[in-house]
């Protein structure tokens, strides 16, 4: 079956200390939204330390256009997920030729041709690479483009798959949208790139093995309004509800023992869960969900104390860390929500 061989991310140098963006956010929020000082707690509450962002602080507090934090999207998503490539593929030991598929995975900025076009150019890579550009999955991308690289790898024995997660949430802010939720939005999103490397069969498996064995996609009807953007003249908008914590406790245990029984295991058979944090109520609603010992959600809640929310990118940072620090020999389960609104879970069996 196919396994990850590798996976890179990105620390940005402007990483920024959270009391120092609360501060930001007071003094431009205060002027025209009433509520500002009650909601300031809110960058307290989220747990986060620091925030992952591709600017300086000050950036955010200038009067930009929209095509300028886009055009800025593209040449910094390009320039870092090419740093985040070249890593990934050294530390598989791959030719960056013998790349036969590329996944790029992004939600906050637009680009035609797809920017998986531009890493393609600026790498050099082989021309007849299968590409594939997936937009709009939100927070549940990273789960969603691993279960995709899955596939392109079981298709073809011979695949050496690099997927892509861009994520620069910071350039998507508003400065003269005084809402809620942009309000919370600022406690909370960062940026982030990671890049993974999955091989099909034909190939030696690495001392850390790390098979992907199964992966499971599910709409939830009637909750479009949950989580998304809504786009106007300025930019990108968010949206997101208060009702996502209440999603959870209501289907994401049901969810995962369906997923799981489907491979003739049950949560208890899972020794590591690389979930995308969301937030602090979000670790909170999978924790009483879930019931299980431990504090099983360590990794995932140092990943976002350390970098803030990076939407789809965060979870593969999750499993950097997994990687990195050390896992427990047996299965792993990676699990995200996002727009739509949507889950996405992908089963590891993970040997040291």
């Amino acid at each position: 079956m196919p396994h990850i061989a590798a996976v890179s991310k990105i620390d940005f140098l402007d990483k920024t200390n959270q009391q120092d963006v609360k501060a930001q956010a007071l003094e431009m929020f205060s002027a025209h939204f009433p509520q500002a000082d009650r909601l300031m707690p809110a960058f307290d509450n989220t747990g986060i330390v620091t925030r992952n962002f591709v600017k300086p602080l000050s950036y955010y507090a200038e009067g930009t256009t929209f095509k300028q934090r886009n055009d800025e999207y593209i040449r910094l998503s390009v320039q870092y997920s090419v740093q985040a490539a070249e890593t990934a593929i050294a530390k598989a030991g791959v030719n960056k030729m013998d790349i036969t598929d590329l996944i790029f995975i992004s939600t906050t900025g637009l680009a035609t041709p797809s920017l998986d076009a531009l890493i393609v150019n600026q790498m050099r890579l082989n021309p007849h690479i299968n590409r594939t550009p997936v937009w709009g999955l939100g927070c549940a991308g990273g789960v969603a483009g691993m279960a995709k690289a899955n596939l392109a790898a079981k298709a073809n024995a011979d695949a050496v798959v690099l997927l892509v997660a861009v994520e620069l949430c910071s350039l998507t802010l508003i400065k003269n949208d005084y809402s809620k939720s942009n309000f919370i939005g600022s406690s909370l999103f960062s940026d982030g790139v990671a890049a993974c490397i999955i091989k099909g069969d034909n190939f030696s498996l690495p001392q850390k093995q790390i098979d992907i064995k199964a992966a499971s996609s599910k709409l939830y009807y009637n909750s479009l309004d949950v989580m998304g953007w809504d786009f106007g003249e300025e930019g990108f908008k968010v949206i997101f509800s208060k009702d996502i914590p209440t999603f959870i406790h209501q289907n994401i245990s049901a969810d995962i023992d369906g997923f799981l029984a489907k491979q003739g295991l049950k949560i208890g058979d899972i020794k590591n869960f690389i979930f995308h944090p969301g937030g602090k109520k979000v670790l909170d609603a999978y924790t009483d969900a879930l019931q299980i010992k431990g504090d099983f959600l360590k990794n995932t809640r140092e990943v976002m104390n350390d970098n803030g929310n990076m939407s789809s990118v965060t979870v593969l940072y999750v499993l950097e860390r997994f990687i990195d620090e050390g896992f427990t020999d047996g299965y792993g389960l990676m699990l995200a929500m996002g727009p739509g609104f949507s889950s996405e879970m992908v089963l590891l069996d993970m040997k040291n």
